[in-house]
C-alpha cells in the first residue's frame, strides 16, 4: 500500500546524476572524483515532489515508477526557472477537482475562498463585503510590514522583492534565497495538489497561468516559512543551496504536507466534517453523468430493447 502525502516525504532535490530504474527500483547513479559510481536508491512510494536540477539525465523506465507512484517531478533549470511535470494515479477520482471547479466559476463562492485564504494566511478576521481590490491592498501592506520588520531585525537595509531571471546573478542574497525556496515549496504544493486531484490551473487569487491554485496555497506559508529563511541567509556565500538545505530541514520540524491536505480541503468544503475529508478517494470503476439520474454506472449497455 502507497504512504498516504500527507505521511510522505516532502522533497529531494537532485542534481548531476543520472536516474534509472534497476531490479531494485529507481536509484540514482552519482560519479565521484576516483571515477566510481555511487548508487543511492530514491523511495518513490514515499516521495511526493522530485526537484531534478542541472545535469539530471532521467531514463524513462525511472519516469514510469514515478508515475506509478504519483510522485510530481520539477525540473529546474538555470536561475531556477520552473517546469512542471504532472503525475496522477490513475486510480484517484475528481472529487476534489469537482469541488474546486463548483467554487472556482461561482463568483460569490470564488471571493469567499480568497477571503479565507487572506484569514488563513494572516490569522484575521476580514470584515464583511471586502471585495478583492481592498484584500489585495491589505496583503500588500502586511508584507511590505513583513519585509520591513525582517530588514530591520537582520540589519538589512531597504529591501525590495524581485524577480528578473534574466538577471538572476546580479540579484541580492536575499531575493536569491527567496526564490529558491519557494521553488521549493511550489513543487511541494504542486503535489499535494496533485495528489488530492485538483486543478494547478484554476486559482481563486491568481489566474491567467497553469500554476495560479499553486501560487494561491503556496502564499499561505510564505511568511513563516520562506521569507524568513530567506532574510536569515542574506550574508551567505551561496543563498540558493543554502535556502534549499535549510528549507528541507525545516519542512521535517513544520509538517508542511498534512496542513496543505488539510488547508485545501478546508476551503474548498468549509463546512464538512474533517473526518468526512478523505485524502485520496480511488475510484474502482468509471461512472457515467445524468442531469436527471445523477451518477449511474458504467459498462452498462442502456441500449432500449426495442433497439436491438
Amino acid at each position: 500500500m502507497l504512504p498516504r502525502v500527507a505521511d510522505s516525504l516532502s522533497f529531494l532535490y537532485m542534481d548531476m546524476v543520472r536516474i534509472v530504474q534497476d531490479d531494485t527500483g529507481v536509484c540514482a547513479q552519482i560519479p565521484t572524483q576516483d571515477r566510481r559510481t555511487d548508487t543511492v536508491y530514491i523511495p518513490t512510494a514515499a516521495l511526493s515532489c522530485l526537484l531534478l536540477g542541472p545535469g539530471v539525465s532521467i531514463t524513462t523506465p525511472a519516469l514510469a515508477t514515478l508515475a506509478r507512484h504519483g510522485t510530481s517531478v520539477v525540473c529546474t533549470g538555470a536561475g531556477v526557472v520552473r517546469t512542471y511535470a504532472a503525475i496522477l494515479p490513475d486510480s484517484l477520482t475528481t472529487h476534489w477537482l469537482e469541488q474546486q471547479v463548483a467554487a472556482w466559476t461561482d463568483t460569490e463562492r470564488r471571493l469567499d475562498v480568497a477571503t479565507r485564504m487572506y484569514g488563513m494566511r494572516f490569522n484575521d478576521e476580514v470584515p464583511d463585503g471586502t471585495t478583492l481590490a481592498q484584500l489585495r491592498g491589505m496583503e500588500g501592506q502586511r508584507m511590505k510590514a513583513l519585509y520591513r520588520l525582517l530588514a530591520q531585525q537582520h540589519g538589512i537595509g531597504r529591501f525590495r522583492r524581485n524577480y528578473h531571471p534574466d538577471q538572476w546573478h546580479d540579484q541580492d542574497p536575499v531575493n536569491l534565497a527567496l526564490s529558491a525556496a519557494n521553488t521549493c515549496l511550489y513543487g511541494i504544493v504542486h503535489a499535494a495538489l496533485l495528489a488530492l486531484g485538483c486543478s494547478p490551473a484554476l486559482g481563486f487569487v491568481h489566474t491567467g497561468t497553469q500554476h495560479a491554485f499553486v501560487y494561491d496555497i503556496a502564499d499561505l506559508y510564505k511568511a513563516e516559512t520562506t521569507v524568513p529563511l530567506a532574510f536569515a541567509l542574506h550574508q551567505s556565500p551561496n543563498p540558493e543551496q543554502e535556502a534549499r538545505r535549510r528549507f528541507r530541514e525545516e519542512l521535517r520540524l513544520l509538517r508542511l504536507l498534512p496542513r496543505i491536505v488539510n488547508d485545501i480541503q478546508t476551503l474548498l468544503t468549509p463546512g464538512a466534517d474533517p473526518e468526512d475529508r478523505s485524502e485520496r478517494r480511488e475510484a474502482d470503476m468509471v461512472h457515467l453523468w445524468d442531469p436527471q439520474a445523477g451518477v449511474l454506472p458504467a459498462g452498462v449497455n442502456y441500449a432500449a430493447e426495442s433497439d436491438n
